[in-house]
């Protein structure tokens, strides 16, 4: 079992995406949802955008799929395909993916997103400040 994450395609030529970072791709990612299929990755009329999840099917690359591991529930597989890239990439970013620094994160904004990060940061072993502008999230 795959799953795909924000971004399906990339022209996996330039230095961002030769540096794995093929969401800062400088031709363009072709983004999950309503992305124009510019770079031959995803299946499908080229002439047409991608559907996504709202797909029947989907025909991507293998370089944008990501193994599920087994015993995994697709339920709880899903939203790390998507808040959880969008939280892990700037953890990433800033390197708090590198074993053994420990750092103190700030999440602004304890909505969805915000609790993914929190989850992933708390993870990685560093220390999580929540920020939240409401009461009712202390």
């Amino acid at each position: 079992m795959v799953g795909v994450g924000c971004y399906v395609d990339s022209c996996r030529d330039c230095a961002q995406c030769n540096d794995s970072n093929e969401n800062y791709c400088l031709n363009g990612f072709t983004g999950t949802y309503n992305g124009p299929k510019k770079h031959g990755g995803v299946g499908g009329n080229q002439e047409g955008k991608t559907m996504g999840g709202y797909s029947a099917s989907h025909t991507v690359h293998e370089h944008y799929c990501y193994q599920i591991p087994e015993g995994i529930p697709l339920e709880c597989a899903a939203p790390i395909l998507c808040a959880g890239i969008t939280m892990y990439e700037p953890l990433r970013h800033w390197g708090a993916t590198v074993p053994g620094v420990e750092k103190v994160i700030g999440v602004a904004g304890i909505g969805g997103l915000g609790t993914m990060g929190i989850k992933i940061a708390k993870a990685l072993g560093h220390k999580v400040v929540a920020i939240s502008s409401s009461m009712k999230k202390e």
